[in-house]
């Protein structure tokens, strides 16, 4: 992992400013000399700027997104806990961390930090700009904010602007890092247990009600107690707790209920689509609840070069991440 120091002040879009922001990265390959070959990801919610760990079967050697071929980068996005500015740097006023004192962000920011990085590294075009979910929103946004920039789309499980559903699901999340006796504590692992039950509320949108009855039933019908589909929630919260960090879930699910592309562009979702330009490819995944394929459908019906593509998965939003090999059979072509 590379790190980016930025030294002038960071305006934050609600007003707030940072003074400088540090900005994580991983690059993969190396940039041509006509500067044409350069992929950008963008990550997801808890992901990090580690493409090839966390989207493997799609990044990395010998696969699709192939370091031997392009120059792939991949930011960790402000806010987050994985190097980039965040809850857990410190606050040059105080040289303490922020904790919960940290301003709120919006993928607007996200992408603003994206693009110093981009200046830094002497990128002038992105032939490839793609992302899932959260990530598909910095892609968005990216593309209406430098569209001469941004060459080609690739967007999966993700939409234009955040659902009263999400936000929904968010607020829940939210409530129950909230409801820990420990969230704002000024400490590194306040709010841990809350943390524990936003993730348990979260994988019953990232999977579905055919997932859990296939992977979680149980087949003893005398069992009255520690069921499979328990102890998964139990285990995937435990999991994300020790690697994530509840100042900035709390800091990001604010970020993505922000998530518009109109806001200050006239209030026009659809005339915003319309103006991208961008040859798009869009996949969106049958059985996903948390960003259903309607919202993709939506998109593809108003951007002008955009093609709709639907995945058959059981895993729902989550097979945006496990579904590499239809991913890859469809991005061929588009690339």
């Amino acid at each position: 992992m590379q790190v980016y120091r930025y030294e002038g002040v960071f305006a934050l879009e609600n007003g707030a400013r940072l003074s400088g922001v540090e900005i994580a990265y991983h690059s993969y390959g190396k940039l041509n000399a006509s500067k044409d070959n350069v992929i950008w990801i963008c990550h997801a919610l808890t992901a990090n700027a580690d493409a090839a760990d966390w989207w493997k079967g799609l990044v990395g050697e010998g696969y699709i997104i192939d370091p031997a071929k392009y120059f792939i980068v991949c930011a960790n996005i402000i806010g987050s806990c994985y190097g980039s500015t965040g809850p857990l740097s410190n606050d040059p006023k105080t040289d303490k961390p922020y904790y919960a004192s940290f301003p709120q962000v919006t993928i607007r920011d996200m992408v603003t930090a994206h693009i110093l990085l981009r200046r830094h590294l002497g990128i002038d075009a992105i032939s490839l700009l793609m992302g899932g979910s959260m990530g598909g929103y910095q892609v968005l946004e990216w593309a209406v904010m430098e569209p001469t920039i941004i060459k080609k789309m690739f967007l999966i499980a993700t939409s234009p602007s955040e659902s009263a559903w999400g936000v929904a699901v968010h607020t829940a999340q939210r409530l129950a890092i909230e409801a820990d006796s420990s969230w704002e504590e000024p400490r590194a692992d306040a709010g841990a247990k809350g943390l524990k039950a936003a993730r348990a509320i979260g994988m019953l949108t990232y999977r579905n009600y055919t997932t859990f009855q296939e992977k979680q039933t149980d087949p003893d019908p005398e069992k009255i107690d520690n069921f499979k589909a328990s102890s998964y929630l139990n285990y995937q919260g435990d999991k994300l707790v020790k690697r994530f960090n509840a100042y900035s879930y709390w800091l990001l699910t604010k970020a993505m209920d922000s998530h518009h592309l109109a806001r200050g562009r006239g209030g026009d979702l659809i005339t915003v689509l319309q103006n991208i330009q961008q040859p798009t490819l869009i996949i969106g995944i049958n059985s996903d609840i948390l960003c259903p394929l309607d919202e993709q459908r939506f998109m593809a019906e108003h951007m002008p070069d955009a093609d709709l593509y639907a995945i058959d998965s059981t895993y729902g939003h989550d097979g945006f991440i496990i579904e590499t090999q239809q991913i890859t059979e469809i991005l061929k072509g588009f690339i």
